[in-house]
This record gives C-alpha cells, sequence and structure tokens, in this order.
C-alpha cells in the first residue's frame, strides 16, 4: 500500500478530532488487528465464491468493536464487496423490524468507488448494462419502446429466482426502468425509494407498479436477495452487513427482545443455508450480550448457535470461530496508536510536531485520561485520541509557541464523556453488567 493521500489523513483526523470512528483509513493507525486478517479474508474469500458468513465480535466498550466492524468493511471494500452499516437501537432500527434494519441498510450502503448514496448508483448502473446488452442483442437502439420491454424481460429473468419468492422486487425495478427511460424522474424516484424500504411512498405511485403496501418484516429478506442477485450481476462480490451495538436488545420490553433475538438466530439460520449467497453478516455485541441472562441466552438455539468456549488465556482464541472477543486496550496499545496518529497527523511543520510532542508527552496523556476514568484505560481511547488531536497536535500545529509540557492541563468535561465513560469516571460498574429486566422498570418499553 502507497502512502496515504493527504486527504484521507485529514478525513481519518477530523473523525478523531470529534470523538467518532473514521469510514477509511483505519488500516493507518490499526492496533491488534493483525491477528484477524487471514480469518477475515478467508471469510471474505467464502462469500465471494457464493456463501454466506455470519459473525458476531464481542467486547467491553472502548475495546473497538466499531473500529474492528469497519476494519473488515474496508477489506471488504477493496476486494469489490458493497458493504452496509446499521446501528441497532431501541427506538430508530430495533432488531425486531427487519423492514427498518433493511431500509438503514440501504441509506447506508457503499461501494469503493461509490462511498454515498449507493443503492440508486448500483440499480442505475444495472439498468445501464441490461440496456447495453439488449442493444448488443440487436435491439434497434433508437426504438425507446422495444428497448424498455427488452429490458424489462431481461430484468424478469435475471431476478427469476428472487420473483419466485418476492416479486414486488422486480416489479418495482420495471417499473422504475421504465419511468426513467420515459422521462419520469418523480415515479423513478419514488419507486427507487420504495425499493429501499422507504415508508410513505405515494399510493399512486405504487398503484402505476402494480405494488401493495410498503415493505414488511418478510419481504426485506426477499428485497435483500434481489440486492444480492444484482450485486453479483454487477461485478461486485457480495455484500458486508454490519449489525452494530446489538446489546440494547437488552434494554427493551420482553416481548420485543424475544422477537429481536428470534429474527437474529432466523437470520444466522437463513445465512448458513444458503438463502443469502454472497451475504456476509458481522454483529457487535459487549460480553454481557452474549453471557448475560437479558441476551442470548434467553433464546436456548440462538445460544447454542454462537456458543465459543473462550478459554482462560485469550491468546489461543481461534480468529475462525463464529465468535471473536476483542481485549481492552491497555497502556501500551494506546500509546502506540497514538504514535500512529501523530505519524499521520497531516502538518506543514513536523519538524515542530516532532519536538513538542515526543514520546514521553504521549505516555503522560495516556496515563492522565485513563485516570480521569477511573484508572480504567480499556475506555480510554476515545476521550485519548481526541485530546490528543484536537488539545495537543492541533494547537501545536496553529501556535508556534505552544508547548503542552508548559500549557496544557487535561480536563475531561462530563457533557463530553458518554454514559460509559461518566460510569468510568464515577468508579461505577457497567450498565451491561447490571442483571435488570426492563419489564420490571416503571416506565420503560
Amino acid at each position: 500500500m502507497g502512502e496515504p493521500t493527504l486527504l484521507l489523513r485529514r478525513e481519518v483526523v477530523d473523525a478523531l478530532r470529534a470523538g467518532t470512528v473514521p469510514r477509511r483509513g483505519l488500516e493507518l493507525f490499526a492496533v491488534g488487528t493483525a491477528r484477524f486478517e487471514r480469518a477475515f479474508d478467508e471469510e471474505l474469500e467464502a462469500a465471494a465464491a457464493g456463501r454466506g458468513v455470519f459473525k458476531a465480535i464481542r467486547g467491553d466498550f472502548g475495546c473497538g468493536k466499531t473500529f474492528t466492524a469497519r476494519w473488515v468493511q474496508q477489506r471488504a471494500l477493496d476486494r469489490g464487496f458493497a458493504a452496509a452499516e446499521v446501528q441497532i437501537s431501541e427506538n430508530d432500527t430495533p432488531l425486531h423490524r427487519l423492514e427498518t434494519v433493511y431500509r438503514r441498510a440501504m441509506e447506508s450502503l457503499r461501494t469503493r468507488e461509490w462511498p454515498h448514496g449507493a443503492f440508486r448508483s448500483l440499480v442505475e448502473s444495472w439498468f445501464f448494462s441490461l440496456e447495453e446488452e439488449v442493444i448488443r442483442s440487436g435491439v434497434p437502439e433508437d426504438d425507446v419502446a422495444a428497448v424498455t420491454a427488452a429490458v424489462g424481460e431481461l430484468l424478469e429473468g435475471r431476478l427469476a429466482e428472487v420473483s419466485a419468492i418476492q416479486p414486488q422486487f422486480a416489479a418495482a425495478l420495471r417499473a422504475c426502468h421504465a419511468a426513467r427511460v420515459g422521462g419520469d424522474a418523480a415515479q423513478a424516484e419514488g419507486l427507487m425509494a420504495w425499493l429501499m424500504g422507504q415508508p410513505n411512498v405515494g399510493a399512486s405511485i405504487k398503484r402505476s407498479a402494480g405494488l401493495k403496501g410498503d415493505v414488511d418484516h418478510t419481504g426485506a429478506l426477499g428485497f435483500l436477495r434481489g440486492l444480492l442477485t444484482m450485486l453479483r450481476q454487477s461485478g461486485r462480490k457480495g455484500l458486508v452487513l454490519v449489525l452494530d451495538e446489538v446489546e440494547t436488545i437488552q434494554r427493551v420490553r420482553s416481548d420485543s427482545r424475544e422477537r429481536s433475538l428470534n429474527a437474529l438466530r432466523q437470520l444466522i439460520d437463513d445465512v448458513h443455508r444458503g438463502r443469502f449467497p454472497g451475504l456476509y453478516v458481522l454483529i457487535t455485541g459487549t460480553p454481557a450480550f452474549f453471557d448475560g441472562p437479558q441476551g442470548v441466552k434467553r433464546l436456548p438455539p440462538l445460544a447454542q448457535r454462537l456458543y465459543v468456549d473462550f478459554g482462560p488465556d485469550p491468546k489461543f482464541d481461534s480468529s475462525r470461530a463464529i465468535q471473536v472477543r476483542l481485549l481492552p486496550f491497555d497502556h501500551d496499545r494506546l500509546v502506540e496508536v497514538g504514535r500512529k496518529i501523530k505519524d499521520i497527523y497531516p502538518t506543514e511543520v513536523p519538524e515542530r510536531v516532532a519536538a513538542r510532542l515526543p514520546d514521553e508527552v504521549i505516555v503522560d496523556l495516556a496515563r492522565a485520561v485513563a485516570g480521569k476514568l477511573g484508572g480504567r484505560t480499556g475506555v480510554a481511547p476515545r476521550i485519548f485520541l481526541r485530546k490528543l488531536v484536537g488539545e495537543l497536535l492541533d494547537r501545536i500545529e496553529e501556535h508556534q509557541d505552544f508547548d503542552p509540557r508548559q500549557h496544557h492541563q487535561l480536563v475531561i468535561e462530563t457533557s463530553e464523556m458518554t454514559p460509559e465513560e461518566r460510569a468510568a469516571a464515577a468508579g461505577k460498574v457497567d450498565l451491561d453488567d447490571i442483571d435488570f429486566d426492563p419489564d420490571g422498570v416503571p416506565g420503560s418499553g
């Protein structure tokens, strides 16, 4: 891999300054991921060959679950996959409503060439390839009606397997193509939105295409199969679908929790049965979700599918297991990440940065941040990197006489902390360590 571009370095640093995980460039400062590379790459190869793959990443807050999931996505994008990331939440994206999960996935869908809005671009590209094929077969290019009809027939043939299960997916695509060719932009856009699972598409738009209702739970799975078919026919290897923070299932009412756990069990079974060729599903969650009474163990069939016998020494863990665990950051890893960020920081005064930010200053900052968080180094990475970029590197870059050893005093306000960081600072246990049932909490749900 060549030197990272200035644009990429700025994108990484900007995200860290804001306290978020970058969407790209994670390989520039990754620490501890090398042990997973071979297994993840093998699994991506299996998905590219038409298999379905399911993987779970477990780790406490600060271990890098979201980071690792995006690192996997980047490796997949580099290999020709599409990727989508959905953050599971109690209200906005509950796991038991797969139609909502599907919609969020389509909104976040990206490829290497289309980092934003990839669904529309993929559909347009697919339409174009079908048009080229029918023209090469002898249909006159200037006969719009003939081209439209031929593309519709070809489209139906290409999606025959999907149509047998979810006929509305192919019907909507055919109508969308016809509207696009006919210059009806509003109709084409409405159908595109309906294909993405968007609610509140006008009844007249759906009626003109012979569609009924909105995409529901069962329909979402059929639409996902249709997307995978389109991806393969467009030269993509498959789709990596990340379901982040599935531990939120623990904090919903029992009926929603049971449906969410069962939806996850169904998804694992469908993936392993080959219903979604080319799909790599990656979920992230806390140890309490996998081992606690309000998580996976509430549904024994799901617990059986995700069970891994982790030994006492993590260095002997298998990265090929269906579930892998991330270890908390220690002081040395935190400092190593800090050095990597210093090295990629885009600056016009590298000599000043090198002189004003020696290793001992990075070491002191890592120790100080952990100290403010109750000595829990594993919770410290986000704030440490935010302070390193925003309060040290930026000020050294902008102010010629700024010296962190003289002019910086670490202050961490409660308002800039996440709930987990506030709990660590207060010396409290993490919420996931508490055995509770939301049905017994007044006002919950």
